[in-house]
């Protein structure tokens, strides 16, 4: 099939229809040149540059940077000069490229990096690959590196002489002036130039004598130079879902026990795999030890240059996973592989038999350049493969791994140039493309037949981009939100009409922003939408989209197993409550009734709101931090956290039927936070008397100890009238637990930390002492006084927590709830991240506000 652009498509993607936009100073140069992560930050390699931005400071907000520096070869032989015009050798000799640039850059999944964030891979033109992570005990905005896995590589092909048969007798080959050490090429289109190679001008090598004459690398041929150069050059990164020893798939990961994959794709065909395992434990005020990075098998996965990878995880819920490795080529195949989970989770030494051939999918020889892979959630044995190709088409296929059939849906003729993007959205129904041909296009699938849809222009609009360019060349990426309302694409700016002293030197490439909820995908076909939607105008059809897929969202943020970032939900519903706050009322009143109710009945906001907030006992811990999460940031996004949550909530200018609703939501919001607290409670009191804890509270183990008892046992007394029966038993079977072991509460008085005065426990968010009056913040999870050290902050709540919570409060179900259930097993477990207990947002340290910081909501 053949589409090509018309004006009105192209009208679609200017910046009457983005609704935020950032420059950049350096211009992408190569495919999938921007990278969403599922912390909410947003890498774009541009140039020498990765620019890292947090989507919800835009367009002024601070920065993170990584700045690519031109690094040595590695030292891999010497050749007989006579061999430098050999055609392996002709990439090499010409090279001309002065300084590297970004070529691939992933992110890893959260939970990576020494702070729980993600860490992230970058890959140069001069094919060197390496880890970073974000500077949050630093004070910088350059990021820090964490591995040099190119370096790790190159250690493992020496010790195995790049799997070369060793000569049966060897004698020293002294470098003469015959013999030249030529510099490593990585790319053929952008050619480095040396002092110690032929320059394009002439035809003739520097003299010998500049060649160390004490050098003791190896003679080696030009083939053998050329294997190994390719070998080390990669091209192509890209990190593999979370995976867990089957042991803790049901259960809560523990430190080892989880674990990514990041393949590495290189010239030579070759695809590296290295497993990363989370770190022992998180930290905010120290990065503590490197990334521990290992080499557990290199693939022979294609003859020519790998230009693409994906991973897929099917059955995740299973105790036996799936793991799916799809790899794409220069000479237009496409290749599944079916890994080992044995040898992927638990092998120590480098494989070549990790993976096995499944398929092989190829139509013709034009160069794939990007593929995208995803699991349906609706269908777990199938993957959709989106395959992107240099000739500007592009192929799709539904893979049932069940069957093993693979079935091509079609090849179309998107794009008049090179496909440089590919990102499926909502569960596989809708997949996006862009082009060097500067036209970005949306897919929707349905069935087995694939069309192309508008993507939606009159969308709700947050701030103004009237400054920035509006000409552009070409599109180097795109990437999807991870609640899947806003794609951002990256293009490069026609300089030549800008003006040449400013613009055009800072304004290289530009980052847009565009709304998909209100786009046309039928993912919620179950629920009827009630709307009048011509009371609204200009969004008579789109309007109910946007429902629609507000609630596939905000049910996908509902499964445990979804890293929690509802900043694309959040600032959604912000953008329409300025504009039609009664749309954004009835979308929330319609979950909260299906979801939470269990009703598809049109029942009254006040009715649904009080029923709520009598039943947040029956609900999971996962929907209550959803809750609390849409509570505080759209509905009370105008009233600070503090006096939230100190209960100091002013409500003037805000009269009749609206003041009793905003009361509602207020009431809502501290009942289920007060039942999150109740749960935590509960947790803590149950595992001390079903167990004799063996781990100290300030153990490194991952087994969690119950802390904060006596403050714990002052709020019961506090809110003796208002907390479950079961907790009054609990905190009474407690108490005659600390007269048995001549315990007392006074042993856990607490002293302030700047004036050692005692301080009285009055609340479970601040404490006064009783000296001078000193304010101190106690931790959101023990209780306890907050120390003056670094602790972990949430930016929702804006609460502070000096320990972690228990793993069980983030996977409680609802009602009937039985503490002593939850917490039978010998040990409980630290949470496998450190969440907000009362949000359950990935918690972190909290920077200045000119540093960037990621925002999840």
């Amino acid at each position: 099939m053949s589409f090509f652009p018309s004006n009105s498509q192209i009208q679609t993607q200017n910046a009457d229809s983005r609704f935020q936009a950032t420059v950049l100073v350096g211009a992408p140069s190569f495919p999938d040149a921007i990278a969403w992560s599922d912390e909410n930050l947003i890498a774009v390699a541009s140039g020498h540059l990765v620019t890292i931005l947090n989507p919800a400071a835009l367009p002024f907000g601070p920065r993170g940077l990584i700045t690519i520096k031109n690094s040595q070869p590695f030292p891999i032989g010497v050749i007989d000069r006579q061999d430098l015009f050999s055609n392996c050798m002709l990439p090499t000799i010409l090279s001309r490229d002065q300084e590297p640039c970004v070529r691939s850059i992933s992110w890893s999944p959260v939970g990576l990096a020494p702070n729980a964030g993600c860490l992230l891979a970058v890959c140069t033109t001069q094919g060197f690959v390496k880890l970073y992570r974000s500077p949050y005990c630093d004070f910088c905005a350059e990021w820090i590196e964490v591995a040099n896995v190119s370096a790790k590589l190159y250690d493992y092909l020496v010790s195995i002489n790049f799997g070369e048969v060793r000569a049966s007798s060897s004698k020293q080959q002294d470098v003469n002036e015959h013999e030249i050490e030529p510099e490593i090429d990585y790319d053929p289109s952008k050619q480095k130039s040396s002092n110690k190679i032929v320059r394009a001008s002439k035809s003739k090598v520097k003299p010998a004598k500049e060649i160390p004459v004490d050098s003791t690398l190896p003679l080696i041929t030009a083939d053998q130079y050329a294997s190994r150069t390719a070998m080390l050059t990669s091209l192509v990164v890209t990190w593999s879902p979370m995976l867990h020893s089957p042991s803790k798939i049901c259960s809560v990961p523990q430190d080892g026990s989880s674990m990514s994959l990041l393949a590495v794709g290189a010239k030579s065909g070759k695809v590296s795999v290295w497993r990363i395992p989370v770190p022992e434990c998180y930290s905010v005020d120290q990065s503590r030890v490197p990334a521990t990075v290992a080499l557990i098998g290199i693939l022979q996965a294609h003859n020519s240059w790998i230009t693409a990878i994906g991973w897929a995880l099917l059955d995740s819920d299973s105790s036996n996973p799936k793991v799916l490795l799809a790899t794409a080529s220069t000479d237009g195949s496409v290749r599944i592989w079916l890994g080992n989970n044995e040898k992927l989770l638990k092998s120590s030494e480098p494989s070549d038999t990790s993976f096995s051939l499944m398929k092989e999918v190829a139509s013709d020889a034009a160069p794939v350049f990007v593929l995208s892979v995803i699991v349906p959630t609706k269908s777990p044995e199938k993957i959709h493969l989106a395959v992107g190709k240099g000739s500007g088409s592009l192929e799709l296929w539904i893979c049932n791994m069940s069957s093993q059939k693979f079935d091509k849906i079609g090849t179309y003729d998107a794009h008049g140039q090179t496909v440089t993007g590919l990102a499926w959205a909502f569960d596989g129904q809708s997949l996006y493309s862009c082009s060097q041909d500067n036209v970005i296009r949306c897919w929707i699938l349905s069935g087995s037949s694939l069309c192309e849809v508008p993507i939606p222009s009159n969308t709700p609009r947050l701030r103004n981009s009237t400054d920035l360019p509006e000409e552009f060349v070409s599109c180097f990426g795109l990437a999807v939100s991870p609640g899947n309302l806003v794609i951002a694409w990256v293009r490069n700016t026609d300089v030549e009409q800008l003006n040449p002293m400013y613009e055009a030197r800072t304004q290289k490439a530009i980052v847009e922003f565009f709304w998909t909820g209100g786009q046309q995908v039928d993912v919620f076909s179950n629920n009827s939408v009630h709307f009048d939607t011509e009371a609204i105008p200009g969004f008579s059809e789109e309007l109910v989209y946007w429902e629609s897929n507000f609630q596939w969202s905000l049910k996908q943020y509902e499964m445990q197993d979804k890293h929690l970032v509802g900043w694309d939900i959040v600032t959604a519903l912000l953008a329409f409550n300025h504009s039609k706050p009664e749309f954004v009322e009835q979308v929330l009143i319609k979950w909260l009734s299906i979801s939470y109710l269990g009703s598809h009945v049109g029942i009254p906001a006040e009715t649904v709101l009080l029923n709520v907030s009598r039943s947040c006992s029956k609900v999971t811990s996962r929907q209550l931090h959803l809750l609390n999460i849409i509570c505080r940031r759209v509905i009370l996004s105008e009233m600070k956290a503090d006096e939230i949550n100190s209960k100091l909530l002013n409500l003037k200018g805000v009269h009749g039927a609206e003041k009793e609703k905003q009361s509602l939501w207020i009431n809502l919001l501290l009942n289920s936070e007060k039942e999150l607290r109740e749960r935590l409670v509960g947790f803590t009191f149950s595992a001390l008397l079903s167990q004799m804890p063996a781990s100290a509270p300030d153990s490194p183990s991952r087994n969690w100890f119950p802390v904060g008892l006596a403050q714990m046992e002052q709020w019961i007394e506090l809110n003796h009238d208002h907390v479950h029966s079961q907790l009054k038993v609990l905190a009474s079977e407690v108490g005659k637990r600390d007269r048995r072991f001549g315990s007392s509460k006074c042993i856990a008085a607490e002293m302030c930390s700047y004036c050692l005065a005692s301080v009285p426990f009055e609340s479970p968010e601040v404490a006064f002492c009783s000296g001078k009056g000193h304010k101190l913040v106690r931790c959101s999870i023990s209780m306890e006084i907050c120390p003056t050290t670094p602790t972990w902050f949430c930016t929702c709540c804006h609460r502070r927590a000096s320990k972690l919570a228990p793993a069980t409060l983030f996977t409680t179900p609802g009602l009937p709830l039985n503490f002593n259930s939850l917490t039978a097993s010998p040990l409980l477990e630290v949470s496998f991240k450190p969440l907000c207990p009362f949000c359950g947002i990935l918690l972190q340290r909290l920077q200045p506000d000119f540093l960037l910081s990621a925002s999840p909501t």
